[in-house]
């Protein structure tokens, strides 16, 4: 039967049609009995106990991609951590070693990309050329069995790439979070012109087939949009969200090692957003609220599609899933945007050094 999709407005019922953005997935594929009652499948019911019950959520991302081939070698051996780490590849063999990424590029002849040759951008502009190849991650929670992960991900790229896509993986263990970088080459084999384009609708689905792999392998594994799982801060880039596990494990440290080691360096983005924080609460001007009631509304239309839940749930007999439903939906935190969570985290580091530097100021010698 047919995706039916369901758009729930602020009074908490259903709709067909409407925006992908503003449906609740959940119930977007559930289907209209007698009277226009909403029923939830099994498929449905299954997935609404694993996101009430908090199961792991999969993640799928594209983290770039290069535009020469010089950018492709260097992120395949990056990846392949210059030759220590296998490479496996769409025609199941295993390459490794210094001189695995420029066997591979050579193999996947991106020397006869057209899009390579346009001229770079001048320093500053962005860069327009198309992409080489697509650099994606597959990533689980961390004490997920790495095997399981790098099992799973065989499978997704086989059906989504093989025969049409070149790629080539890698699975890393290196931090508590295992995860498999994918890259896959943007043209077709053998249809010339057609590219592989990735859209937000496209990684949707990449999810949902991903956790469904993992299942499929014996792990937990949930797919659902962060907005209907109460969650509102978006996850930082990868260079951003390193810089700031580096800057908490600095400020974790005692302060006699602390003055042993040079702080990490603080990432562009976020200096500037401090910035602009610290700006708002010095001189009361600007907004800590910006954006914020734009995620309001999305909570709203969330939590009436919950509602819209629960009551399905109850017809079909379903009570108690739909008081865990009830009782997820009261837990959700507060809505909150980037800078005033950054606001709050600075107000609590302020109050947390107010001791500190009160105990300096009273053991300094006073000069009478």
């Amino acid at each position: 039967m047919p995706k039916q999709i369901v758009r729930v407005d602020r009074s908490g019922h259903g709709s067909a049609g409407g925006s992908r953005d503003m449906t609740l997935d959940i119930v977007s594929y559930g289907r209209r009995g007698p009277g226009a009652t909403l029923r939830l499948g099994a498929d449905q019911i299954a997935q609404i106990q694993r996101t009430v019950g908090r199961t792991p959520e999969v993640m799928v991302k594209v983290s770039g991609g290069g535009r020469d081939v010089g950018g492709v070698e260097a992120h395949l051996r990056y990846i392949g951590r210059h030759g220590k780490l296998p490479i496996e590849t769409d025609e199941e063999l295993t390459q490794q070693g210094r001189g695995a990424a420029k066997e591979i590029t050579a193999d996947w002849q991106l020397e006869l990309c057209r899009s390579q040759y346009k001229p770079r951008p001048a320093p500053g502009q962005k860069d327009t050329r198309a992409k080489l190849v697509h650099n994606i991650v597959l990533s689980m929670p961390a004490g997920t069995p790495p095997e399981k992960v790098l099992a799973a991900a065989r499978v997704f790229a086989r059906e989504n790439f093989a025969l049409q896509y070149r790629y080539a993986m890698v699975l890393h263990t290196d931090q508590p979070h295992p995860h498999v970088h994918l890259v896959v080459k943007c043209e077709h084999e053998f249809e010339p012109g057609k590219r592989l384009y990735i859209r937000k609708d496209t990684l949707r689905q990449w999810r949902e087939q991903f956790a469904a792999l993992m299942r499929e392998q014996g792990v937990a594994a949930n797919a659902t949009p962060r907005q209907v799982r109460g969650q509102t801060r978006k996850p930082y880039r990868g260079a951003i969200h390193h810089r700031l596990r580096a800057l908490r494990a600095f400020g974790q440290l005692p302060p006699s090692d602390r003055a042993k080691h040079r702080p990490p360096k603080t990432s562009t983005f976020i200096r500037a957003k401090l910035d602009s924080v610290l700006k708002a609460l010095q001189t009361q001007r600007g907004t800590l609220d910006a954006g914020k009631e734009t995620m309001q509304r999305t909570r709203q239309e969330m939590v009436a599609g919950w509602h819209a839940v629960t009551d399905a749930l109850r017809s079909q007999g379903q009570a108690e899933l739909a008081d865990r439903v009830e009782r997820f939906v009261a837990r959700m935190p507060a809505v909150q945007t980037d800078a005033q969570r950054l606001a709050d985290r600075w107000r609590e580091t302020e109050r947390s050094r107010a001791p500190e530097r009160a105990d300096a100021n009273s053991s300094r010698p006073r000069v009478r």
